[in-house]
């Protein structure tokens, strides 16, 4: 395989195709995950280029990368809301991953993405996704508005821990300790904070979010309260730790994993980054070919911008 480019050369107009290396194909099993990048604030289009290039090179899966594209300038531009060329990628895809934001896409393109939810293909939803769509009146697919809470089990309801100012521990779920997902992770850390989140009761949780005191790993949990957006009652902000993580899956509907972390600065971690690729696999129906430690080892340079809104890459345009 060529050498890795820098993430700027692996945006392309409708897609990035990632071809899985040899050693990891047995696994991938030519599977295709399409990842879908598309948030002002947390950087999708920098981690999930990263996230593919693990995908492809270390697990032999085909990967496909879509971006928001500012229609006057043809530059990748989070900020364009309405545009995300190549979403017919998603009709071959047997993997939808996410990172979305109050997207308001016309509907020939919505088009595809609501095929593939309806086909009951399976869901890896990172952080935003809880509040994915914002589609205007005149859309088809205005229901898809509640999409996070009718689909990955929450919607957006606020910060609960102090944004920029309290970082998140991830601390697996006692029940859930010998889920194939969680094979192999452990310190999982993200420096955005925890989100309020109330998962139905057919979910499973699976991590829960520690609040710190602080932005660095080794920061003491919070030990203040908070008023929940529900009923306006206090609680400790660890007491109970609100979910980060969890699973939905019936016989007749999507397998799901949702996370409220993702961001590009969270996915420096080592047992996130492990996390979520555990969770492809199950989502894929492969959860037997999880192995016990996966490997996650960040391919080429990684270096995130800080999450925040306006803070993208200026001036990045389709590679030919």
């Amino acid at each position: 395989m060529h050498k890795p480019q820098p993430v700027s050369l692996l945006m392309m107009l409708s897609a990035l195709v990632l071809m899985g290396a040899a050693v990891g194909a047995a696994r991938g099993a030519e599977k295709h995950i399409v990842l879908l990048s598309g948030d002002e604030e947390y950087r999708s289009e920098e981690g999930l280029p990263m996230l593919a290039k693990i995908l492809s090179e270390r697990h032999g899966f085909k990967c496909t990368v879509l971006y928001a594209i500012n229609k006057q300038t043809g530059e990748i531009d989070p900020n364009t809301k309405d545009n995300e060329p190549g979403l017919q990628a998603l009709d071959s895809a047997d993997l939808c991953l996410m990172l979305l934001r109050h997207r308001d896409w016309p509907d020939e393109q919505m088009q595809h993405f609501v095929d593939y939810h309806r086909a009951g293909k399976p869901l890896v939803a990172l952080r935003t996704s809880t509040h994915a769509f914002a589609l205007g009146t005149n859309s088809a697919y205005r229901s898809y508005n509640d999409f996070g809470k009718q689909v990955l089990g929450e919607k957006w309801v606020t910060h609960w821990g102090h944004h920029k100012f309290e970082a998140t521990r991830g601390v697996s779920e006692p029940a859930a300790h010998a889920h194939p997902i969680l094979r192999g992770v452990g310190n999982i850390f993200g420096d955005t904070d925890v989100y309020e989140a109330y998962p139905p009761a057919d979910a499973q949780i699976l991590v829960r979010g520690q609040v710190l005191k602080g932005m660095q790993p080794d920061a003491p949990p919070a030990e203040h309260q908070k008023k929940r957006a529900t009923d306006k009652q206090m609680q400790p902000v660890n007491n109970p730790m609100m979910p980060v993580a969890w699973i939905r899956q019936t016989a007749t509907t999507n397998r799901v994993f949702t996370t409220t972390m993702g961001s590009a600065t969270d996915l420096q971690s080592e047992g996130l980054r492990r996390l979520i690729i555990n969770a492809c696999y199950w989502a894929l129906g492969l959860e037997d070919r999880i192995p016990p430690r996966a490997n996650v080892e960040i391919v080429g340079d990684y270096q995130p911008s800080p999450y925040g809104f306006g803070g993208f890459k200026k001036g990045l345009r389709p590679q030919p």
